[in-house]
């Protein structure tokens, strides 16, 4: 039995093990890709830590993927036979009943045993990640926040995560709208953690979420060092990235971080797909022509229609499927959706599918026939619930662009100006290039409108 670098006992004998343990959890704090290596160190060196196990079992789960589900089952299977041979403490037997609660389509109960950890342990930094992550997945932003805040007086100057914990609540308090506090938490992780990827993120979404663009382009620049070690979360900084140049118009810089960033290695991770999928959809709202670039994104959808693990996920492989005029493949997944809708009793995961997803599943559907009315009745439908999809507000921003667009073209007028101003409202009160443009088109129309009905009748 050793003690891992929080204080807390593990039950390793191995010091090889224990220091890659304390090496894969500041990793996974980090982003880093260097965290399965430490974990498989970790596995090699003391196969019957149960809660190494677990994890491994967790971190499949969370790539939301059909065929890593069996892969996370024999995972959880070797927590328990090794929790038979080498008895778990309490803290670590959290974390296998965690891995068994999402396997049940309960990832609530895998938050409740995290946050159950935190409770006795609040130092243990993997479960205060592994909350956060899984929150983030269910859309939890106020728990999220809570569980962060409830942790902050645990974390003293000598706890090597507590710049982490930072960034994790900096993401929080900019996704409940407390943005000056982000950017200042934000600032304060980084500078204790410079790898910390997701604090400097952070404070990328606060100045997206206050009309700041440039301001965002000068936060990131020079800073590549803080994203560079990471998986594939490098993809969505530099995304994030693209977005900031979108806004000023910059639309060669976009599509420049675009094929040599943010999908420079055609990978099939959805949270890639979801990058590369939303800013090319927003390229398309601005008239931009993206030539075939949706071809490899509609090519690594078309075998994802079955998934089914995230409706987040599903969303973007249906965008990256209408965007490449997939035909076969938006139907087969519009029909799974519906089949899936009527199995909320399943798991936590269908219920979503069946609020919001089926309706936003049928919005862009319609959207990408043309058919602008059908298209916002269902992604206007579908708006109030779209947290419950995951993700961060500048994530399901594009759901919101694509709603406007629909209403202003389908002739809502008044809708979709209504919809930009309570958008506006979320950002600070502060117009950002997107909502400029819809407003000037908006007041546009009703004047094209207006000067029709002074015309005299033939």
């Amino acid at each position: 039995m050793r003690n891992d670098q929080f204080g807390y006992e593990i039950t390793v004998s191995s010091p090889a093990a224990a220091e890659a343990w304390d090496k894969m959890v500041l990793a996974f704090l980090a982003h880093a890709a260097a965290t399965p290596e430490y974990l498989g160190k970790v596995l090699a060196a003391a196969p019957d830590f149960a809660m190494a196990h677990a994890t491994k079992g967790l971190f499949f789960l969370m790539l939301g993927r059909r065929e890593l589900i069996d892969t996370a089952q024999d995972a959880y299977a070797a927590a328990l036979a090794a929790a038979d041979r080498v008895v778990p403490t309490s803290r670590e037997m959290g974390y296998v009943r965690a891995l068994g609660a999402w396997l049940g389509g309960r990832p609530s109960d895998t938050v409740r045993e995290m946050e159950a950890v935190l409770a006795r342990w609040p130092e243990d930094a993997l479960a205060m990640k592994i909350s956060h992550a899984t929150r983030f997945i269910l859309g939890d932003a106020k728990g999220m926040r809570a569980s962060v805040e409830a942790l902050l007086p645990a974390y003293d100057a000598k706890n090597p995560a507590r710049g982490y914990l930072f960034g994790c609540h900096a993401f929080c308090l900019e996704e409940t709208g407390e943005y000056v506090r982000a950017e200042t938490a934000g600032r304060l992780g980084l500078s204790l953690a410079p790898d910390d990827a997701w604090g400097l993120h952070a404070v990328a979404h606060v100045f997206d979420m206050t009309a700041n663009a440039r301001a965002g382009l000068n936060w990131l620049a020079g800073r590549e060092h803080a994203w560079a070690h990471c998986n594939n979360f490098r993809y969505h900084v530099w995304w994030h990235k693209a977005l900031m140049h979108l806004d000023q118009g910059e639309i060669d810089a976009v599509l420049d971080l675009y094929d040599n960033e943010v999908r420079r290695d055609h990978t099939d991770d959805f949270r890639d797909i979801s990058n590369g999928t939303s800013l090319l959809m927003r390229l398309e709202l601005e008239g931009v022509n993206v030539g075939d670039r949706w071809e490899e994104l509609a090519e690594i959808s078309g075998r994802r229609t079955e998934d089914a693990c995230l409706i987040f996920a599903d969303l973007h492989y249906l965008m990256a499927l209408i965007g490449g005029h997939r035909d076969m493949a938006i139907k087969r997944m519009i029909d799974r959706l519906h089949r899936d809708a009527k199995q909320t009793n399943v798991s936590e995961m269908m219920a979503r599918m069946a609020n919001p997803g089926l309706s936003a599943a049928t919005g862009l559907e319609a959207f990408g026939e043309g058919d602008y009315k059908t298209a916002f009745l269902n992604l206007g439908r579908a708006r109030r619930s779209m947290q419950l999809a995951g993700g961060s507000h500048a994530q399901r921003d594009v759901f919101e662009r694509l709603t406007i667009d629909s209403a202003i073209r389908g002739g809502f007028l008044d809708e979709a100006e209504s919809i930009l101003h309570e958008r506006t409202t979320q950002r600070a009160g502060r117009l950002d290039g997107y909502a400029s443009s819809r407003l000037d088109l908006i007041a546009s129309s009703r004047g094209d409108w207006n000067e029709a009905d002074r015309l005299p009748a033939e």
